[in-house]
């Protein structure tokens, strides 16, 4: 009986450690996630499947212009360790974001201090206009938009322009709210 304990025992201190270790590298290393929506077309699609590399953001970068991010829509609260735990795809499963609609799956246009103007159809960055031939339609544009990049943020676009929520909509991303960037 001893013997079948010592099995039964270092059996489930495998699969503990197995589970931890599988915690940890979707915490703070990479994670796989499933683009939902429309809002990435072209560049991705509605339920592809992509790499999300977190140690960037463990290891304090910033993301750069162009990176495609995911981040976390819900700014208007403090994003903290227990937010990334309960991002473990198994507590996912389990319903541990509180809704699918939380997570983004963006383009960085901004960085803090940059002014973004969004005219004539078209997104300026401090006066020069972008070149983005990833961008699935011409954006329209209604009103004109001036924008300053606040410290600590960075500035958020769908590629499908004309059909994404994005910083238009909420506002600029605090750079503890981008849980990591696409691979």
């Amino acid at each position: 009986m001893a013997h079948l304990w010592s099995r039964v025992s270092g059996w489930f201190f495998s699969i503990g450690a197995a589970f931890v270790l599988s915690l940890l590298i979707s915490t703070f290393i990479i994670q796989p996630t499933k683009v939902l929506g429309h809002s990435m077309e072209p560049t991705l699609r509605d339920h592809s499947r992509i790499l999300i590399a977190k140690w960037p953001r463990s290891l304090g970068e910033s993301p750069r212009y162009g990176d495609i991010v995911i981040i976390d829509s819900r700014i208007d609260r403090k994003r903290t360790l227990r937010d990334d735990l309960l991002d473990y795809p198994l507590f996912q499963w389990l319903g541990g974001s509180g809704g699918k609609d939380v997570f983004w799956v963006k383009r960085v246009v901004g960085k803090a201090g940059d002014v973004l103007e969004i005219r004539n159809n078209q997104v300026y960055r401090n006066g020069k206009a972008l070149n983005e031939p990833y961008l699935k339609e011409q954006m329209r544009t209604y009103a004109n938009q001036i924008i300053k990049v606040p410290p600590g943020c960075i500035y958020v676009l769908g590629d499908n322009r004309n059909h994404s929520r994005d910083s238009r909509y909420i506002g600029a991303i605090p750079l503890g709210h981008v849980i990591g960037r696409k691979l």
